[in-house]
């Protein structure tokens, strides 16, 4: 009796070779906008601390109640699997003396775990990117983070497909005192909520803004507004952030029910959204967090950053920009006649074109001496060149060189190779 087939484990899909070429073209861009404004890469466990996501996310959030993948390792110590980067990251500057009278500008990209159902664009293990800044507190860097963002988008070719969501969640004291009216509020409208902000009344009240039931929208017209809730300071800096944001073009919706998921967010919060995914509408979201080092044992330091699932961004880039091409096409094919000799001729060839030619594709072919099947798997990878060796080419110390485009091919010296390559490239 065969054995049964193991398979991935559901939400946690494989990226096949036939899409990691669309991911690389756009990982690459965005580290190109990343590296064109000066900032630095950081790379953090995926395990961390399990009290790290409880202190950094909150306790009652739907990523610490429902969501993390938390167990017990062998020191019967409580770990969790990362759901977010942002703490991790916050941990890793306060561990390594990166904060103190320091500015921090960093960016990354890994996976993370949450559990929760799997859908298109969602998935239980997904790729989170984002951009952490450290040190400077005035609307400048906000302003910063979002033309950066709408530089990944235009670079991207989807710009016309996002549009900017902003607004401002004030001090702590601010919310706390916006907390007390909206949940009274709510306690005499109780018969209109549902379930789940039912639930959340209590634990996390601002959530329910998010909620996405049309009764409960309707019911939250005639709810306080948090903005008339903000101290001095925040409404200084929103707007300054919005004069920012006017100077250079970028055009904004504020949306006074937009508070993001996560506790540790004050002041500015934003969203980059799409229509163009259906009900996954958020591409990137982020704000200031400006007491989460203190929280974590660190000196207070003004914080900001956001993130985006990697997998949604793909998404997005493959549904509304055709045009977007990845170079997965092989640029060199290596035909030989097949016997020992040939072959072993070929791969040192090969080896000597990766060496001129470091950026090319190159491909040796193994295991068949049929020329028509050679030349039809080179056409099949989208080769653009074909450098042949037979038993001539071997004796006069020559290869011969096809474009494969244009069919024109040129016997050529082995010392001559490389800049015949370059020239038909």
């Amino acid at each position: 009796m065969a054995e049964k087939k193991i398979q991935s484990i559901r939400g946690m899909n494989d990226l096949l070779p036939a899409d990691s070429a669309s991911w690389q073209q756009i990982e690459k861009i965005v580290k190109g906008v990343l590296n064109s404004y000066g900032y630095n890469e950081i790379r953090t466990p995926i395990v961390e601390d399990t009290a790290l996501f409880k202190r950094a996310v909150g306790e009652v959030t739907d990523i610490v109640e429902k969501e993390m993948y938390t167990f017990n390792d062998r020191n019967d110590e409580s770990i969790t699997l990362r759901p977010e980067i942002t703490a991790g990251c916050v941990r890793a500057g306060i561990e390594h003396g990166m904060f103190y009278n320091q500015e921090q500008r960093l960016w990354y990209l890994g996976p993370a775990f949450r559990y929760e159902k799997p859908q298109k664009g969602r998935y239980r293990q997904f790729h989170q990117f984002g951009v952490e800044v450290f040190g400077l507190e005035g609307p400048n860097i906000d302003a910063e983070l979002i033309l950066l963002t709408a530089r990944f988008w235009k670079a991207l070719g989807i710009e016309k497909h996002t549009s900017l969501e902003l607004n401002s969640i004030g001090s702590l004291e601010a919310r706390a005192n916006y907390r007390k009216a909206l949940v009274d509020f709510l306690e005499q409208h109780k018969d209109k909520l549902d379930e789940d902000c039912l639930r959340r009344m209590y634990t996390n009240p601002l959530r329910v803004l998010d909620s996405k039931n049309p009764v409960v929208q309707e019911l939250l017209n005639q709810a306080p507004k948090l903005f008339d809730y903000l101290d001095d300071d925040s409404k200084q800096h929103f707007e300054g952030l919005c004069r920012l944001l006017d100077n250079a073009g970028i055009k904004y919706n504020i949306n006074q029910r937009l508070v993001r998921g996560l506790d540790y967010y004050n002041r500015t919060v934003f969203e980059w959204v799409t229509s163009s995914l259906g009900a996954q509408g958020t591409v990137c979201g982020g704000g200031r967090y400006d007491g989460l080092v203190s929280q974590l044992g660190g000196q207070p330091t003004p914080a900001v950053g956001f993130a985006m699932g990697l997998e949604r961004l793909v998404l997005l880039v493959q549904a509304v920009n055709p045009s977007f091409t990845q170079e997965n096409a092989i640029d060199i094919y290596m035909i030989s006649s097949g016997d020992e000799k040939t072959i072993s001729a070929a791969q040192c060839i090969a080896e000597q074109l990766r060496d001129g030619l470091p950026n090319k594709r190159i491909v040796t072919n193994y295991g068949s001496s049929n020329f028509k099947k050679q030349f039809a798997k080179a056409d099949k990878l989208g080769a653009k060149i074909a450098v042949i060796i037979g038993e001539n080419e071997i004796a006069n110390q020559t290869v011969t060189i096809k474009n494969l485009k244009t069919g024109e091919q040129i016997e050529v010296a082995k010392a001559n190779i490389v800049q015949t390559c370059l020239a038909i490239e």
